[in-house]
């Protein structure tokens, strides 16, 4: 995953149009500008007042368009649309918008030397800070590969900063950078590190400390967790207020043998010092913070090897914690063929985000592939484009 930098982007700007409007009359070329006007009727005069107010709007959208880039509205609903604001006017983000974008997003070249373009910067998320994703990250949503965790991490800040009482006030999606690597510094889930002979301890991990919002992560009543582990991903559902911790698998519905238990016990540590780091009540006190129980929730899942990403982000968005009943949530599975489109869904999200400080670039080169397929045939109801299509 790729760390934060600076980087920074100068949209390119047309110079502003400038436009003559001098009308004559070809029969009447030697007469006095007096006797030009004095012949001009009424529709003639009304006719170009219109058109120099337009000449005049045009030059000041062109002029406002030096200091203002083209701005996406938030998105506030579902996967299926979307508006970004351009110079034209407001514009749907449309499905064929959206597959251009998976193209570019996603696309691997090579040039004669036989070098690739995967570590070519492609997006600057503002969240906390600046979360930084090359076309390598974005590579992965190709079809049937493993989605890398920068790309779950991705939409974890982008859910946060949904204009929705969801997420602003009652689920925060926790980007699980540090339980990661504290899954790698603790190889059999000890609580001292056979590396620095210490306990965990988050202040030990400093990159990823600005991408935590504390204020949410103490203040929110549920936590959405993102955990992999061996290239599989499944998700903790925290209720802070119950201290009740639930894990839905997309693969599993119960512990897949005493070391994923031994993990998971270590994981809900590491969840409750992070908690009690951004000034909230730990999951539990004392040593029974050691102790931590987690209960797997029987949930429809994956149909493949590698859609366990995909399922974990479409949950983050869509679970309602309140409807865990018993140890089950009962709700209607996708597709193979859904869960495929939504790998061309989340580039979009990703690149078309307002919070993404490159997203002049993506529209512009997004608009600029061409489709092999004509858009009536891609919006027929008799077409489905996923991943693989593409």
């Amino acid at each position: 995953m790729m760390m934060a930098r600076i980087a920074s982007y100068v949209p390119k700007t047309d110079p502003v149009p400038s436009f003559s409007l001098g009308l004559t009359d070809s029969s009447q070329e030697g007469a006095s500008t007096h006797e030009i006007e004095s012949a001009k009727s009424p529709e003639t005069t009304n006719l170009l007042e219109q058109l120099d107010n337009l000449v005049q709007k045009l030059a000041s959208s062109a002029a406002k368009g030096k200091n203002e880039s083209p701005e996406i509205q938030r998105e506030t609903g579902g996967e299926s649309s979307g508006k970004f604001e351009t110079l034209e006017g407001i514009n749907q983000i449309t499905d064929d918008m959206k597959q251009k974008c998976y193209i570019w997003g996603t696309r691997l070249k090579e040039d004669a030397d036989g070098n690739t373009n995967e570590y070519e910067h492609m997006c600057t998320l503002i969240a906390q800070d600046k979360y930084i994703l090359i076309r390598m990250h974005l590579a992965s949503l190709q079809a049937k590969s493993d989605i890398e965790s920068a790309i779950v991490y991705a939409i974890c800040h982008i859910l946060n900063q949904k204009n929705e009482k969801r997420f602003q006030e009652q689920i925060y999606c926790l980007p699980t950078d540090i339980v990661n690597m504290a899954l790698s510094d603790h190889p059999n889930r000890e609580f001292i590190s056979p590396k620095t002979n210490k306990e965990f301890r988050v202040e030990n991990y400093p990159s990823f400390i600005p991408f935590i919002d504390r204020k949410k992560l103490s203040s929110h009543p549920y936590i959405f967790a993102p955990v992999c582990y061996s290239g599989h991903w499944w998700l903790w559902l925290i209720d802070t207020t119950k201290g009740r911790c639930h894990i839905l698998d997309p693969l599993h519905k119960k512990a897949p043998g005493e070391e994923r238990k031994k993990l998971n016990k270590f994981t809900g540590y590491i969840f409750s010092r992070l908690r009690a780091y951004a000034d909230g009540e730990p999951l539990q006190k004392g040593e029974k913070e050691k102790e931590i129980k987690s209960s797997y929730v029987k949930i429809s899942g994956q149909k493949s090897s590698y859609d366990c990403a995909i399922y974990v982000m479409k949950w983050m968005e869509l679970i309602e914690p309140e409807n865990i009943k018993k140890g089950k949530y009962e709700w209607d599975n996708w597709t193979q063929e859904e869960v495929d489109h939504y790998r061309v869904e989340y580039a979009s999200r990703i690149l078309f985000s307002e919070m993404n400080k490159e997203r002049d670039r993506a529209i512009r080169e997004s608009n600029a592939i061409r489709l092999s397929k004509p858009s009536s045939v891609l919006l027929s109801p008799f077409c489905q484009i996923n991943s693989d299509d593409i």
